[in-house]
């Protein structure tokens, strides 16, 4: 998922930010209300953890913005604020799940999960398709099978191609999911990607839109 975080606790951000790219995620942290805007606007989001007590704009005024001009991207707010009266307040404002500081990495990953499989209509925490097996908590994977071993990318790749079978992805949009605005990307990194998948599932796992990008193709009846 490609995951908007902001945090003005550097020690937490950065922490944060390094944990969720290691479990496949692409992170860009922003520290303040104001800077949250703009990335929000200018950029599309699966996923936003947004602190409330921010310099500039307070995040409850950047989520209600948001709201107010259209975004449905899915928001965890994580904040230190723990009364009843502040949850009620953040998710009547238009979050979809509130947690408090301070917390731990397995519950954070469980409700973006969570809220990942809840945006694509999906209940099951798994991913069964065309042979593949992929198990979202644990990164593990299984093909025809066998058990095959994915790189984060290669997970990440799998995992946003598969989230609507048959559609064809632009490879700006594959790359705006796998990496984050402040890290290098080789001009064929996807195309880098895309070939060690074809490798261990097999070469029409992954279909190829000539001059427009790549699909998973639907199960057949």
């Amino acid at each position: 998922m490609r995951i908007l975080l902001v945090e003005d606790d550097a020690m937490l951000g950065e922490a944060l930010q390094k944990s969720l790219a290691q479990h496949t995620h692409a992170v860009d942290w922003v520290r303040d209300g104001l800077a949250a805007s703009t990335h929000w606007q200018a950029t599309s989001y699966d996923m936003v953890l947004l602190d409330l007590g921010l310099p500039g704009r307070d995040g409850l005024r950047v989520l209600t913005d948001a709201r107010r001009a259209g975004s449905d991207t899915p928001v965890l707010i994580l904040t230190a604020r723990d009364a009843v009266a502040d949850r009620v307040k953040g998710l009547d404002s238009g979050a979809d799940d509130y947690l408090v500081k301070p917390f731990e990495l397995d519950e954070l990953l469980a409700r973006l999960r969570a809220l990942a499989r809840r945006r694509a209509g999906n209940a099951q925490p798994n991913i069964e398709h065309l042979g593949l097996s992929l198990d979202l908590a644990t990164r593990e994977g299984s093909y025809a099978g066998q058990e095959v071993l994915f790189t984060r990318r290669e997970f990440a790749l799998l995992t946003a191609l598969l989230e609507q079978p048959g559609r064809v992805w632009t490879k700006e949009q594959l790359v705006e999911r796998l990496y984050g605005w402040d890290e290098e990307i080789a001009s064929n990194a996807l195309e880098v990607h895309v070939h060690a998948l074809r490798r261990k599932l097999n070469a029409d796992f992954i279909g190829n839109a000539r001059g427009v990008g790549y699909f998973v193709r639907k199960e057949t009846a």
